[in-house]
């Protein structure tokens, strides 16, 4: 047994209901927008946090930075803190373990190296 059926696709207020064939007559004579590649461009994304970042470090200061000479590092591998949780700020103790656990973040140190 044929069972008929009927799909409306939109209405447009001077014609009234219209059909497939229809729309499908009126999008091939539309041009189609092309998409613009130039050389490799990447979309970016944009991620905003929400609230702050840093939870309770140097927090009388407008803005925190420090930096240390390569050649000074007493260590030939030397971690500094990314999460903003670790106690012996800049210097990383690890405290981004137990963040990612708790959040799914993927947060680790920034590794300095002397030659």
């Amino acid at each position: 047994m044929a069972m008929a059926s009927s799909i409306v696709v939109g209405m447009k207020p001077s014609l009234g209901y219209y059909g497939v064939a229809e729309v499908l007559r009126s999008r091939q004579q539309q041009p189609q927008p092309q998409p613009q590649r130039q050389g490799t461009r990447r979309m970016a994304v944009l991620v905003r946090a929400q609230g702050t970042i840093n939870p309770e470090i140097r927090k009388d200061e407008a803005k925190v930075v420090d930096s240390v000479l390569v050649s000074d590092l007493s260590k030939p591998l030397t971690a500094y803190c990314r999460c903003w949780r670790s106690g012996t700020f800049p210097l990383c103790d690890g405290s981004h373990v137990k963040h990612n656990k708790e959040t799914g973040d993927n947060v680790g140190p920034l590794l300095l190296k002397t030659k």
